[in-house]
């Protein structure tokens, strides 16, 4: 199915993808420990020459460290791919320029040059990213959430997503719709990540923050800023791993516009020439507090907006159907509304439609003097700037219709199925202070309207790198803290938001003055109806839990009388043992040892008698004997292999189960039942867990997941805000009569010597 961002929804089943790869690790498994012959078994002299160099190679290698060779490359791939990418970028926003210049002797040869030039590219982008990995579409922060809360989702950090996100996202932002690239490699190439597990989360940090600080030569504000935005617990021996990596990436992504001669040295990416000697007087300092207030409503209504057009989309049923089936519709519908409004001889010309993302921000940038007295003639407009004087419309009135038109624009497009990113355009709709203070304040602006849509405080270090006004840092940090304070309590953050639209797995923030979720229990939320296996089970009773739950780990007891919790078994593994029982070569082996009886049984009957008897009688028991081993090689033969087999395969399942040859994961994170709601909510997020098997004493009675813990949370929030859910009777009540109509992760079988109208019992 297509991915779309509207009604997109992750229907991989989990279970499946942990059983494909468990088969794939098993097999490269067997690939490195089949014996291979080395060049130090070969003879010969050049073999000899041949080792000397691998051998200090690896000797540099174990010096220097693995771990920092790959985040070198890394950073070093990342630079080369960005500069590509944005030189492949400008040349598509040139070649629409271009186009729109050449038509200029016929009006309507121009707009349809404007509009299909930008449609044809997000056809091109939306229909690569289909064919080749759907997965690459959006901007992938909210999946990294989910990946780093650890949720695999399949095929997401592959080479083939790498590839369409690449490619889609050159032409989808060489379009001219309102993208950005931030979130461009935020995938970078993390297919070698998945190789090194025990690393795992650790290349996973540093992949993030050289996603985002490359693209904008922001190195410090891109590792805080994926680190906000991604991670609710950071390990700090990442840190460096991440600064390294986007260090280098973002100097080859530097030098090399210098080199191409793009810029004349290494600066920043938007320079600005603000007064540093008295940048701002004590008395602005309520103007920046008022700023950051606004920038918060913007921001939370910003998310609220692109929340009501993808649910409007979704509810319509018969529309959602027709864009399921012609996936290309939907984005050449909205291309086609953006581009026409953007139009630089129709209406674009009262908002600045001509110029790009990064030309707007330049000219926004721009301190010098726009408008004296109220006169825009008065102000000698040069370069792009010129785009925002119109005779008719006053330099004031064209910000305020920029602001309002690229607001609704940029919700709009990021519903797109294409790879995107929001920081850059919710930036470029951060100038508005231009037109709400005057033109003083702009870097405060722009960080306290896209730290209001993202949630973060970083953005004030990221907008000071792009723009190298270090002078202005408290000020802009005091427009981004009151920013986020009102965003935060109205509205989540823009990838929140997406994760609640495609229902991905992952846990909500707990709210500000929830004291009572001290008070909820995991008693209260449990599930007691648990799957389990025992050490005295059958191979039959494995396959009747493994048909009916589709669950990635079932719990170990002891017996279903102690309920002692012993471990928990992969679903892979379970399947392996149960497809081993019932093999093709286990059953050849059963036939091979019954011909072994069979002859050993005809050799002992075909003995002559001690006793002196006939010839024509040997004959006769000869022959006799013959006939019928004949025939009981013929009927073996035809019972087994077409009669028995069932039989065969019963009498298999009816064998009680050996578990010496599967690995058993002991270290299991168990709960006591009296555990609070914020002490398991910290648990899952810290140590990244799915599921926690609750337990008494050390007897099985309960297991918790992130779909429990997640209702929990959500119950425990009114409309209003703060106030949590009601007695815990009450609460329990309406948990259990909710799950009678939905399925859970884990449904199954209680064992009939539980009590199960019996109220728990605390035991701390």
């Amino acid at each position: 199915t297509f991915h779309l961002y509207m009604y997109g929804r992750y229907t991989q089943e989990l279970g499946v993808y942990a059983k494909e790869e468990a088969t794939r690790l098993k097999e490269s498994e067997k690939k490195v420990s089949q014996p291979s012959r080395t060049l130090e078994h070969d003879d010969g002299c050049c073999a000899k020459c041949k080792i000397g160099p691998f051998r200090w190679l690896k000797f540099l290698i174990s010096l220097i460290g693995e771990d920092w060779i790959f985040f070198f490359l890394l950073g070093l791939f990342m630079g080369l791919t960005s500069w590509a990418m944005e030189l492949g970028i400008i040349m598509l926003q040139k070649g629409q320029k271009w186009i729109y210049g050449r038509l200029d002797s016929n009006g309507f040869l121009q707009y349809l040059g404007w509009v299909g030039y930008s449609v044809a590219l997000i056809m091109f982008s939306a229909g690569f990213t289909q064919i080749v990995s759907p997965q690459a579409a959006g901007s992938g922060i909210s999946e990294m959430k989910t990946i780093l809360r650890g949720v695999l989702l399949k095929e997401y950090l592959t080479f083939r997503t790498f590839v369409a996100k690449v490619i889609s996202l050159a032409f989808a932002l060489g379009s001219g719709m309102p993208l950005a690239a931030h979130s461009l490699n935020v995938f970078m190439y993390m297919y070698y990540c998945m190789l090194n597990e025990s690393r795992y989360r650790e290349m996973l940090a540093a992949a993030c923050a050289v996603g985002v600080g490359c693209v904008l030569a922001a190195p410090v504000g891109g590792v805080l800023f994926s680190i906000e935005v991604t991670f609710t617990f950071f390990a700090v021996r990442s840190y460096w791993r991440g600064f390294f990596s986007v260090t280098i990436a973002a100097f080859f992504f530097r030098v090399l516009a210098v080199w191409y001669k793009d810029e004349e040295t290494v600066t920043a990416l938007f320079r600005t020439h603000f007064q540093v000697d008295f940048p701002f007087d004590l008395k602005e300092i309520p103007a920046f507090a008022f700023l950051g207030i606004i920038s918060g409503f913007g921001g939370a209504l910003f998310v609220y907006l692109n929340r009501r057009i993808a649910q409007f989309i979704k509810k319509q049923k018969l529309f959602n159907t027709f864009l399921m089936k012609k996936c290309l519709v939907y984005p050449v519908m909205v291309t086609f509304l953006i581009s026409s409004l953007l139009f630089p001889s129709g209406f674009g010309q009262f908002m600045a439609g001509e110029l790009t993302q990064n030309e707007a921000l330049v000219t926004l940038l721009d301190n010098r003097t726009w408008t004296k007295d109220g006169i825009a003639e008065e102000f000698d407009y040069i370069g792009n700037a010129r785009v925002w004087m119109h005779p008719q419309v006053t330099v004031f009135g064209t910000l305020a219709l920029f602001t309002i038109m690229r607001f609704w624009m940029c919700a709009l497009a990021i519903t797109m199925p294409v790879p995107y990113g929001a920081f850059m355009p919710v930036l470029v709709i951060g100038k508005m202070c231009y037109f709400l203070s005057l033109f003083l304040f702009p870097t405060k602006g722009a960080a306290a309207l896209s730290g209001a849509v993202s949630h973060s405080f970083s953005t004030v270090v990221m907008v000071l790198e792009l723009t190298g006004q270090i002078s202005h840092l408290l000020p802009a940090l005091i427009a981004v803290v009151l920013a986020n304070l009102v965003a935060q309590s109205l509205q989540p953050s823009i990838y929140d938001s997406i994760i609640k639209i495609k229902k991905l797995p992952y846990l909500p923030e707990l709210g500000w003055g929830q004291h009572e979720v001290y008070n909820i229990r995991v008693e209260d939320i449990m599930v007691r109806d648990v799957q389990y296996i025992t050490l005295s089970c059958s191979y039959r009773d494995l396959l009747n839990i493994l048909m009916k739950s589709r669950l990635k780990a079932l719990p170990l007891l002891k017996s279903a009388e102690s309920m002692i919790l012993l471990g928990s078994i992969e679903r892979a593994q379970l399947q392996s043992l149960l497809s081993q029982q019932l093999s093709r070569a286990r059953r050849l082996q059963c036939i091979k040892e019954r011909g072994a009886e069979e002859k050993t049984i005809l050799s002992t009957e075909s003995n002559p008698p001690s006793n002196n008897n006939s010839s024509l009688q040997t004959g006769q028991e000869e022959g006799h004997i013959q006939v019928r081993g004949h025939w009981r090689t013929h009927a073996l033969r035809f019972t087994l292999v077409d009669l028995q087999i069932t039989d065969w395969e019963a009498r298999q399942l009816d064998e009680r189960v050996n578990f010496n040859n599967c690995k058993i994961n002991p270290a299991l994170i168990q709960l006591l039942e009296c555990t609070s709601l914020h002490k398991t909510y910290t648990i899952f997020s810290l140590l990244g867990l799915d599921h926690a098997y609750v337990t008494r004493i050390g007897r099985l009675i309960g297991v918790v997941s992130i779909k429990e813990l997640r209702k929990a949370i959500d119950g425990s929030m009114t409309l209003k805000g703060v106030k949590v859910a009601p007695p815990m009777a009450t609460f329990r009540n309406s948990s259990l009569s909710s799950s009678q109509n939905e399925t859970t992760y884990l449904q199954a079988v209680r064992p009939p010597e539980e009590h199960a109208n019996d109220a728990p019992k605390h035991v701390c």
